[in-house]
């Protein structure tokens, strides 16, 4: 019974009830201000009339894909006043006004700190002018540069991963940067504190950064402070607050991990046991990352920096942390190397060019690992073009969903990717996590974004580009060997698929942009 009475305590005064119950009550404030604005509708008709109308004139001219224009536009049109205060409310956020101006603070400081050497530019002229051109839109457009002088190695599970990583913390001299969407204590997560905890004694400076979603279910809201009796600079991005706020839909998707300057990791793998299936959520887990060392790690410890100091006063000391950088072996050239992020809070949509460039200049192939499928006409459209000029486009996603309604919106584009001749399958053995795309044995992507607009739009997301790189040939590789744990989805599978799940699907899609 004494158990029973705490457990029920527990929950009573947890931050997870205490949040959903505040964030219940704003919306039942929003429901009786409607309710209000309805008593005295006949007054208020043709004056919110005539804000819908302006609204979706403003709605149509917004340099923005169209699905995010006809989810706002049928609710406006449904529900004049309701629909038109909601829109008024998110588009007037202060939280993410306030986001991107720290966010446009943070990149100002950085510039000039990331650019081309004389040297790989000179490399760069051997290109294609396809590349060439890619690589300057990265630096000049999107602010990453490309770099030569720089190596990676490809784990294709998130085992071998952590495996590594072990043994490249343990090396660690000067200074561990980790930033990750999900931390989780268990197996995976204890052995890598237990390293961090001896090089904070033995004088390195150690930060762990987490997105704050974290707070909700996996650790306790005052989690940093219990790292930093460790010696360990900790802190959540964005917090969770019992507030309605969209600025709480920019998520910090990111996983990077820098050491030393020397070597850094990125790809899907967070640091929780299913991701090195210590742990069966879904079936078997695969997921993918990279290793990148020498130059291109400067960008990682850039983009790091800039994340941790947007919730900071003052000014970080940037180049403490890029210079005074050496090698026990030379550095070679393995191709070339870009390390790129995505942000909410510029219009540069770089996560969703770096993927699009990639399907847009494949002559032989396109293969690509998503969890998620859920895209705009524009990036469709892309793909099958590529499809239908003979281009093999083949897709990779889970069998076994971790999020079923997602699941079900990606299952609707299906019959349109294979009327233009795309191939798709579906990873059997459980959930693929991984995020890649691979083209014509020399072009490959992989980081944290996933084919949706959760990554494209609304995701904090990283990854490194890699052109003739050895990378690019185990990706490859990999993604041949996952390919034959896979079902072929044809016509007749798709037909065989639950109407409710069809259903579902095509219902929810009109909400896609927002989810």
């Amino acid at each position: 019974m004494k158990r029973f009475v705490s457990y029920v305590f527990k929950i009573i005064f947890s931050r997870i009830l205490i949040i959903f119950l505040m964030m219940i009550l704003q919306i039942l404030v929003l429901l009786a201000s409607f309710v209000w604005l309805g008593s005295y509708f006949h007054y208020l008709w043709e004056g919110m009339s005539l804000l819908g109308a302006v609204l979706i004139i403003y709605i149509i001219n917004r340099d923005e894909p169209t699905e995010f224009k006809i989810s706002w536009i049928i609710p406006i049109c449904i529900l004049p006043v309701l629909g038109a205060l909601i829109y008024v409310f998110v588009i007037s956020n202060a939280g993410g006004i306030g986001l991107k101006a720290k966010m446009y603070a943070r990149t100002k400081e950085t510039e000039g700190l990331l650019k081309t050497s004389k040297e790989t530019a000179e490399a760069l002229k051997e290109c294609p002018k396809s590349y060439q051109g890619f690589a300057h839109y990265m630096e000049h457009c999107a602010g990453y540069p490309v770099y030569h002088n720089s190596s990676a190695a490809y784990y294709p599970l998130g085992e071998e991963k952590f495996k590594d990583l072990l043994e490249e913390l343990k090396k660690a001299e000067r200074f561990i940067f980790l930033e990750y969407f999900i931390v989780e204590r268990g197996s995976m997560w204890d052995a890598i504190l237990e390293i961090l905890k001896e090089k904070a004694k033995e004088g390195v400076e150690v930060r762990v950064m987490y997105d704050g979603m974290c707070s909700i279910v996996l650790l306790p809201y005052s989690y940093p402070k219990q790292l930093q009796k460790y010696g360990i600079k900790a802190k959540m991005f964005a917090p969770i607050i019992p507030f309605l706020s969209t600025s709480q839909n920019n998520r910090d998707h990111r996983k990077i991990v820098v050491i030393d300057g020397k070597v850094a990791f990125t790809g899907g793998v967070n640091l929780a046991d299913e991701y090195i299936n210590e742990k069966v959520l879904y079936g078997h887990w695969k997921d993918i990352a990279v290793k990148v060392t020498g130059d291109a790690v400067r960008s990682f410890t850039v983009m790091f920096l800039q994340m941790w100091n947007v919730s900071e006063k003052g000014k970080e000391d940037y180049e403490k942390y890029l210079q005074g950088i050496e090698y026990e072996k030379p550095l070679y050239h393995d191709g070339f190397v870009i390390p790129y992020g995505g942000t909410p809070t510029r219009k540069e949509e770089v996560t969703k060019m770096v993927y699009q460039s990639m399907i847009n200049q494949a002559v032989q192939y396109v293969h690509i690992m998503t969890p998620y499928f859920i895209v705009d006409r524009e990036f469709l459209d892309a793909m099958r073009y590529a499809a239908e000029r003979g281009v093999e486009v083949v897709m990779i996603l889970p069998h076994i969903p971790d999020k079923k309604i997602v699941f079900y919106i990606a299952r609707t584009f299906y019959p349109a990717l294979l009327r233009a001749g795309i191939k798709v399958y579906e990873y059997t053995p459980g959930f693929i996590h991984a995020k890649a795309l691979i083209s014509d044995d020399i072009n490959a992507a992989v980081g944290t974004v996933n084919l949706d607009y959760r990554s494209f739009y609304h995701h904090f997301e990283c990854g490194v580009s890699l052109y003739d790189n050895q990378v690019v040939g185990k990706a490859e590789k990999d993604f041949q060997e996952t390919l034959k744990k896979c079902q072929e989805v044809t016509a007749e599978y798709y037909q065989k698929i639950p109407l409710i799940q069809k259903f579902l699907g095509r219902v929810f899609k009109l909400f896609a942009p927002m989810m």
